[in-house]
């Protein structure tokens, strides 16, 4: 883990976040799917799913709107998404 400071992500830092955050969503999808599927999307664990799921997409969509700062250009685009 890098120290706190103010410099930005390098790209390869984005890539690599990128890659485990990509992977964490994919999974996290897959068990929201069996939680919703065997409980219903009204059952407590379920809705707590769906909403952890949301917000794994926002912060894909705030990190990419960041890399897009940070690095301008295609190199980077849907890096998150």
């Amino acid at each position: 883990m890098r120290p706190e400071t103010s410099t930005p992500l390098t790209l390869e830092e984005h890539r690599e976040l990128s890659r485990e955050i990509r992977a964490a969503r994919a999974r996290m999808r897959e068990l929201c799917d069996v939680v919703v599927g065997v409980y219903g999307p009204n059952n407590r664990a379920a809705f707590s799913f769906l909403r952890v799921t949301d917000a794994m997409d926002r912060l894909c969509q705030n990190l990419q709107a960041q890399v897009s700062q940070d690095y301008p250009g295609p190199d980077v685009d849907d890096l998150y998404l």
